[in-house]
């Protein structure tokens, strides 16, 4: 019988100490032996404070500034030494069995990278995502976000990798990858992880069993300039990084990206997302080009289909 891998909890913060305080007590429960990392990007509020007196025996590791998501979860993955790592966003619960059900997949199968677990609305009955889907331009989207539970073992969209909010990682396919990309700040980090990982020979799979929930964007001021910012400059970095402009799907990703920035301006009047997709177009100079993973993309994602997932997501991120 295969000994079960051993499991790294890594859970970034800035600030949120209620939402902490109830994710890492879900993780108290769990039926699965693991250790608990917190990553704290200098919190605000009395996060540390808290968390030391009511989880003792959970790590906290203190970054001292706000350095972003990636850094935050490279810190914590460079912490531990686990066979597994699972990445979780702290407004997160879980069901005492959830890291067992989510570990289980790559326990029985050595060839696997990644795990991805069903996360539902709090309505418990609508999926939040079911890991995340990509398109031919590189753009990624919740996968199955707004349909009902039971619908999540559906194969279309195809599964690309873990969502941010969770997810299971074989600490090799990690490093094989050199972990997450700290030039992306904040948002689709966890897309061009699960590219990178793709590329590299490292599959995913849906822990459907794996159920959490996940309450949303408590931990972010979503659709603030800052968000549309941060947001716009992953997606610019990640078309140049992936040279997406220079390939047959060029046409499409720059009328896509001029029918959302011009839709941002006018729904939020200032040009933060276009200025965002600017920045990090420019940061992506030099360097090194990367090869998406071509048949790890879902070709039944048009355009029009495209910019209606996209016109969802900002729906569901505004009344978040």
């Amino acid at each position: 019988m295969t000994p079960a891998p051993s499991v790294d909890v890594v859970v970034p913060i800035h600030g949120g100490r209620a939402l902490t305080q109830q994710c890492l007590a879900t993780l108290a429960e769990q039926t699965c032996v693991h250790r608990t990392i917190v990553v704290d990007n200098a919190s605000p509020d009395d996060s540390v404070a808290a968390l030391r007196t009511a989880f003792p025996r959970v790590e906290l590791l203190e970054l001292g500034a706000n350095r972003g998501y990636a850094s935050a979860c490279n810190a914590g993955i460079a912490a531990g030494e686990a066979d597994v790592v699972v990445l979780l966003n702290n407004d997160v619960l879980l069901p005492a069995d959830f890291l067992e059900r989510l570990v289980a997949p790559l326990a029985a199968d050595a060839a696997l990278g990644s795990a991805t677990p069903l996360l539902l609305r709090p309505d418990r009955t609508t999926i939040d995502n079911a890991g995340l889907t990509a398109d031919a331009t590189l753009a990624g989207f919740p996968r199955h976000q707004g349909r009902l539970a039971g619908t999540a073992t559906e194969a279309r969209p195809s599964l690309l990798g873990p969502s941010g909010a969770a997810g299971a990682y074989r600490r090799e396919a990690l490093a094989a990858v050199e972990g997450l990309d700290e030039a992306i700040f904040l948002y689709q980090e966890d897309l061009d992880l699960a590219l990178r990982l793709r590329a590299a020979g490292w599959p995913t799979t849906l822990a459907p069993d794996a159920v959490g929930v996940h309450l949303g964007s408590a931990t972010s001021l979503r659709r603030s300039a800052a968000q549309r910012r941060h947001s716009g400059f992953a997606r610019g970095y990640l078309l140049r990084r992936y040279g997406v402009l220079r390939g047959r799907h060029a046409a499409r990703a720059l009328a896509t990206e001029l029918v959302v920035a011009a839709g941002d301006l006018l729904i939020s009047r200032d040009a933060a997302a276009l200025r965002g997709r600017l920045a990090g177009w420019s940061a992506a100079a030099g360097a090194p080009r990367r090869r998406p993973p071509r048949d790890a993309l879902e070709a039944s994602i048009g355009l029009r289909a495209s910019l209606r997932l996209r016109r969802a997501d900002y729906a569901v991120a505004a009344s978040s």
